[in-house]
């Protein structure tokens, strides 16, 4: 075991534990997205669990670090928060808020962040860019939402540790960036899974109703 500081509050983790999982474990909650636990070396492509280390010359990825002996780190700074407030506008500025009607509602992990940064899930300022079509049904069990993805990639990563074989992949480039299915037609396999559905923070991907 090693000992580090996060916020001033002495930790205690086995050493090689990811940063951002000493924290989440010990309820420091750092916004995050994209980091799944277990799931290989991380994308860190959400840009959202920032933290600043002593000694580092700038914010770095929680899901990216181990921790160290000795080791100090701030969670809570301005830079750390302007950077995360950043992230979840522009996450917000290509997302369908219409909590309403969607089954992530109260269990979004966007809400808990827009809350958590007191950040409104409409931001001003920022036009609103939404692809066409609001649902695809390429797949023969799961409704896509496009505007409702956050393009985590957590899915991807889960259909590819659970079935052995990628059935689920990125298509097209920046803004139009997708989830695209591929190997669907074989149901039987996504009928005995659904981890993709399980797995989604925002409920982008959806059992179809028979």
């Amino acid at each position: 075991m090693i000992k580090l500081l996060v916020d001033d509050k002495e930790l205690e983790v086995e050493e090689g534990t990811v940063l951002l999982d000493a924290c989440l474990d010990r309820g420091i909650y750092i916004p995050h997205l994209c980091y799944l636990k277990g799931a290989g070396e991380p994308h860190a492509s959400c840009r959202l669990c920032f933290v600043e280390i002593e000694g580092m010359p700038k914010p770095i990825p929680s899901c990216t670090v181990t921790v160290k002996e000795g080791m100090v780190v701030k969670t809570d700074t301005p830079a750390i928060r302007a950077l995360q407030i950043s992230a979840l506008r522009l996450l917000l500025s290509v997302h369908d808020v219409d909590c309403a009607h969607c089954p992530a509602n109260k269990k979004c992990a966007l809400q808990d962040m827009a809350r958590f940064l007191r950040v409104g899930l409409k931001p001003k300022g920022l036009d609103t860019y939404l692809k066409e079509p609001k649902v695809v049904h390429d797949h023969p069990m799961i409704d896509y939402f496009p505007n409702r993805c956050v393009l985590c990639a957590r899915c991807v990563r889960v259909c590819r540790t659970q079935n052995g074989l990628p059935l689920m992949t990125f298509a097209k480039r920046g803004f139009d960036t997708v989830i695209s299915f591929y190997g669907a037609q074989q149901k039987s396999s996504c009928r005995d899974c659904l981890a993709c559905v399980e797995i989604c923070p925002v409920g982008a991907l959806v059992l179809r109703n028979p």
